[in-house]
């Protein structure tokens, strides 16, 4: 009958186990940058909207910034094509109330 090593047999597993952790490494490193860019695009889009309000604050008029190429930011856009879908204000849609002032 042959002889199983049981060290060598161990240190074959291993090596399987490190493969394939390897590759769960990979995948969680890749999820963490999908996660660091959503949050750097939040912030991103937070700070677009912000310097969008403080032109149209400034005196720029939406029209005049629309013929610079500066639209409003989508994100704001969808959620008033949404509400307007839905047929709910874009205030209520938006979970803003129109009387209090918003915090950017």
């Amino acid at each position: 009958m042959a002889s199983i090593n049981i060290e060598e047999t161990k240190n074959q597993a291993r090596a399987l186990l490190n493969s394939r952790i390897k590759s769960v490494e990979e995948l969680v490193q890749a999820r963490q940058r999908v996660a660091d860019l959503k949050d750097q695009l939040a912030t991103a889009e937070r700070d677009d909207k912000r310097a969008y309000v403080k032109a149209t604050r400034d005196g720029w008029s939406p029209d005049e910034l629309k013929k610079l190429g500066l639209e409003p930011a989508a994100a704001g856009r969808r959620r008033k094509a949404q509400a307007k879908a839905t047929g709910v204000p874009a205030d209520a849609a938006s979970g803003t109330d129109s009387a209090e002032p918003e915090t950017v």
